[in-house]
């Protein structure tokens, strides 16, 4: 069984920079893929960011490319997701994700899901 916890969501001013930290506990192979995804009220969870475990090629959103960078601490078992130049429209409640591949997280075939934390950009 795998956990993932994340953390460091909050409040930040449009243009601050906040890093949200997803810490995965139990058997997460070296295969796995881990991404963010992130859900706004009212609507649908979006992915955000995903990467290999063990290296290999990232994946952004079109809305995040350029201000978002995801990466990882093999020795914490840590995933990371810095973010700056952050929006209001990037308020939402972000999921850490563990999935088969890549492609499957993109397509939001996930295995494992953490509990969200709460990420807020004001104006």
């Amino acid at each position: 069984q795998v956990q993932l916890v994340e953390s460091g969501g909050g409040l930040v001013q449009a243009g601050g920079s906040l890093r949200l930290s997803c810490a995965a506990s139990g058997r997460i192979l070296s295969s796995y893929a881990m991404g963010w995804f992130r859900q706004a009220p009212g609507k649908e969870r979006e992915f955000v960011a995903a990467k290999r475990w063990n290296g290999g090629s990232i994946y952004y959103a079109d809305s995040v490319q350029g201000r978002f960078t995801i990466s990882r601490d093999n020795a914490k078992n840590t995933v990371y997701l810095q973010m700056t130049s952050l929006k209001p429209e990037d308020t939402a409640v972000y999921y850490c994700a563990a999935g088969k591949t890549t492609g499957s997280v993109r397509n939001k075939e996930v295995d494992y899901w953490g509990q969200g934390t709460q990420v807020t950009v004001s104006s």
